[in-house]
Order: C-alpha cells, then sequence, then structure tokens
C-alpha cells in the first residue's frame, strides 16, 4: 500500500494546498515559525499542532480553521511509525535503514563512550537537513541532536 493511500483527507488537502500555492516546508514553516522537517511530519499526521499552528496553517494554505480543528484538533493524536514497511522500499528512506544497517553499532557504542548507558531522545529532538554545494556532486547534510535518556538503574 502505498504512503499515500494511508494519509488522512487533510493530509491529502494540505499537500494539495502546498502543491496549489507553489510553497517549500521551508516557506511555510517559516511562516508559522516552526521549523521545515516538523512542518512536514505535520503534512504526515504525524504532528499534532497547537491551535495557534492551526491557525497560521490555515491561513498559509487558505484552509478553513474548522477542517483543521476537526482533523487536528484536542482528540487527534499523531501516529508515528505506520506510514512506511520495515525495511522500507522507498530507495531514499532505505537509505537511512542501510546507515543503521552498516553504522548503527558504531554509532551506538561512541554515544556509550561518550555519554555511558543510554538512549538518543526521538521525543525531545531536533533535525537539520541542509544542502552542501560540491563540484563533485552536492550533498546531504543531515544534523540530529536527542537529549540523552540515561538507563534508570533501580
Amino acid at each position: 500500500m502505498s504512503v499515500q493511500a494511508k494519509l488522512s483527507p487533510l493530509s491529502k488537502r494540505l499537500f494539495e494546498a502546498k502543491r496549489q500555492k507553489k510553497l517549500s516546508f521551508e516557506q511555510i514553516g517559516s511562516k508559522m515559525g516552526r521549523d521545515e522537517v516538523w512542518v512536514a511530519a505535520l503534512f504526515y499526521g504525524q504532528a499534532k499542532p497547537t491551535p495557534e499552528d492551526g491557525e497560521k496553517l490555515s491561513s498559509i494554505l487558505n484552509i478553513p480553521q474548522a477542517h483543521i480543528n476537526d482533523d487536528l484538533g484536542p482528540e487527534f493524536f499523531p501516529d508515528r511509525g505506520g506510514l512506511m514497511s520495515i525495511p522500507p522500499t522507498d530507495p531514499t528512506l532505505y537509505r537511512f535503514y542501510e546507515m543503521i544497517q552498516v553504522y548503527g553499532y558504531p554509532m551506538k557504542a561512541i554515544i556509550h563512550e561518550k555519554f555511558g548507558d543510554g538512549i538518543m531522545s526521538a521525543i525531545d529532538y531536533t533535525v537539520k537537513i541542509d544542502k552542501e554545494e560540491d563540484p563533485n556532486g552536492d550533498r546531504v547534510k543531515i544534523t540530529m541532536s536527542g537529549k540523552f535518556l540515561p538507563y534508570k538503574k533501580f
């Protein structure tokens, strides 16, 4: 099943409005005062907007506030993780999976050496995606920052 088939009607409407207005996630995020990755997560139903976020999104995309509130209001809770199979079949997403397959244990070992026994939070977390121009081919720069959470001893 495709990701598009799993999207809510509102998510499909958000993507269509974004396309019609020729806006990037970065442009929408700038107008909302939010990061572009968070805005993209919102479009996929994987982030929960505040009422103020909903008002701003309504204004930016010209979607009635009531429609946003109906689908993303107080009763909405994001479904984080249900959009893809594991391993993912999309080549871009598969490369992230491949990075973890190849470098996951080395990254884990270095986190443990530097911080101790624990994990990096994906809740208290930010990610930034930048384009680095390079004469040998442009590069994708991804900076992840997550709070370190030590395992509790009991």
